[in-house]
């Protein structure tokens, strides 16, 4: 995904390339929120053209913190120990923030999710995160 839409900018600015495994996984979590929204919209708006306040209202379903906690859990064997390891970094982060509409242990599910996929993203494996992606949609298509 960088290759192909950042590296441009990247090379641009001379922007160093850090290990991903050395940001804090909070910031990991930040830019896999990210990542994780624009993949459910396209993922919806392919599903079928709808009226925006029903994407909106979909997206919901996959991006809500008990949603992201879900699907740690399914997936939770598929991941190798690097990937469990990011998950638990961001499990354990220390947010600062309350959560208000979701229990906060599914929220901090959710973070270690939201860790996984930036990590993967920023290492810019492209083919793991897309296994990833996809194995957070599969099986919830016939509630969409």
């Amino acid at each position: 995904m960088i290759d192909g839409y950042f590296k441009g900018i990247f090379d641009k600015f001379n922007l160093n390339k850090k290990d991903p495994g050395q940001y804090n996984p909070l910031v990991l979590a930040y830019i896999g929120d990210a990542v994780y929204e624009v993949f459910i919209r396209t993922f919806l708006i392919h599903n079928g053209n709808s009226p925006v306040h029903k994407l909106h209202k979909q997206s919901i379903g996959f991006v809500k913190a008990k949603a992201q906690s879900d699907i740690i859990h399914l997936i939770w064997d598929n991941l190798d120990s690097e990937e469990q390891n990011i998950v638990r970094r961001g499990r354990n982060a220390k947010s600062g923030t309350i959560p208000k509409n979701a229990d906060v242990t599914e929220y901090k599910y959710a973070t270690g999710f939201e860790a996984l996929v930036g990590f993967l993203f920023l290492k810019e494996d492209n083919a793991r995160l897309m296994d990833i992606l996809s194995m957070s949609v599969s099986g919830r298509q016939g509630g969409i």
